[in-house]
């Protein structure tokens, strides 16, 4: 198993007990990726439990690019691909894991800031692989695992993914360049969000020259969505509330809702961006009920004068400035008001 010492890339560790002490890795360069990459032949990639365009499209597009290598690659999730996300060429490939060990000499978690959001069933089935490299761009990451790459300036880790093809010089087949760009995509809402830089957009050129389809993917990514979805949408509309001065906005969705529906997972992407839309909006929280009677809480801010990642910590979450997350016990009538009090403070703080 190869390791970081002060100096450099050193050594094997043969003591499986060392595995499980793997709390706070060491932090890398995309460069000491590279006898990572070079040197083993068999990999694990995996991302965070209900996978968005950026978990599942970096982790298509580096198992594209390690296949390349002539690597032995799995790719596992614990919800699998969205049915918004499956017209991505190399999805299939994503298997929903049973928990059942993988054989392997390398685990790479991408774009999961907690070790937990893996899932229970991931985590089992990579327990037993001797490294495990944690690449990511969330400024909350845990730093678990062996070797950590964490690039908080990135605008999606396919960024990061595309990043350290270019950097070590490794394949990047058609597989991988489209699903990079449905990463990079996503994460930036269609190139909208603050997040997009210089770099960003230069990334998503040279993709486009090496032969993206823009408008077929961007249909299949933004219009081309299940009519449940607007029956969603109205649904949400119905519940939508906001503080008496509109500078925070909220709705639920419940788990009757879901039912009724038919709702699956990927069906709420992007919607919170219409209340972030409302003029006058500076934060908004999305609340869902879960099965197990949880509440997940998904938040937005409109600026950095209101870090909405410090206010889902609070919570238990974390994520980004601009957009985070957390998951607390229900009921969500309960869950609601601690919540937005602790955002609306964030607001008033801000002074927006």
């Amino acid at each position: 198993m190869v390791l970081l010492a002060e100096g450099g890339l050193i050594g094997r560790i043969r003591d499986p007990a060392a595995r499980s002490s793997r709390l706070m890795g060491k932090r890398i360069s995309l460069a000491d990726l590279r006898p990572v990459l070079s040197e083993h032949a068999s990999f694990v990639l995996c991302s965070h439990s209900r996978p968005d365009g950026d978990a599942i499209g970096s982790v298509v597009a580096l198992k594209a690019i390690l296949q390349a290598m002539g690597k032995k690659v799995v790719v596992l999730n614990e919800d699998g691909v969205p049915e918004n996300l499956q017209f991505l060429k190399g999805g299939e490939d994503v298997v929903v894991s049973d928990g059942s060990p993988v054989e392997a000499e390398v685990f790479i978690a991408l774009d999961t800031a907690n070790k937990a959001r893996l899932g229970a069933r991931c985590l089992a089935a990579g327990a037993e692989v001797p490294l495990w490299v944690n690449i990511d761009h969330h400024v909350s990451n845990e730093e678990y695992g062996d070797l950590v790459y964490v690039n908080e300036r990135a605008a999606a880790v396919g960024e990061i993914v595309y990043d350290l093809a270019m950097e070590l010089g490794l394949p990047l087949p058609d597989e991988a360049r489209d699903a990079l760009y449905v990463a990079v995509s996503t994460d930036t809402g269609s190139f909208q969000y603050s997040n997009t830089g210089g770099r960003t957009l230069r990334m998503a050129a040279d993709l486009v020259e090496r032969g993206v389809a823009v408008g077929e993917i961007n249909s299949a990514i933004y219009h081309d969505f299940p009519y449940r979805r607007v029956e969603l949408l109205k649904e949400l509309l119905g519940t939508l509330e906001r503080s008496g001065d509109g500078r925070v906005a909220w709705w639920v969705l419940r788990q009757e809702v879901k039912d009724r529906l038919k709702i699956q997972a990927g069906d709420s992407e992007g919607l919170v961006d219409v209340m972030r839309a409302i003029r006058g909006v500076v934060a908004c929280v999305f609340f869902e009920e879960l099965k197990d009677g949880d509440v997940r809480i998904s938040m937005r801010s409109l600026t950095t004068k209101v870090n909405v990642c410090e206010v889902c910590a609070a919570f238990g979450g974390g994520g980004h400035v601009l957009a985070s997350g957390a998951r607390q016990g229900g009921p969500v009538e309960e869950v609601m008001p601690r919540v937005l009090a602790v955002l609306t403070k964030a607001v008033e703080a801000g002074d927006i």
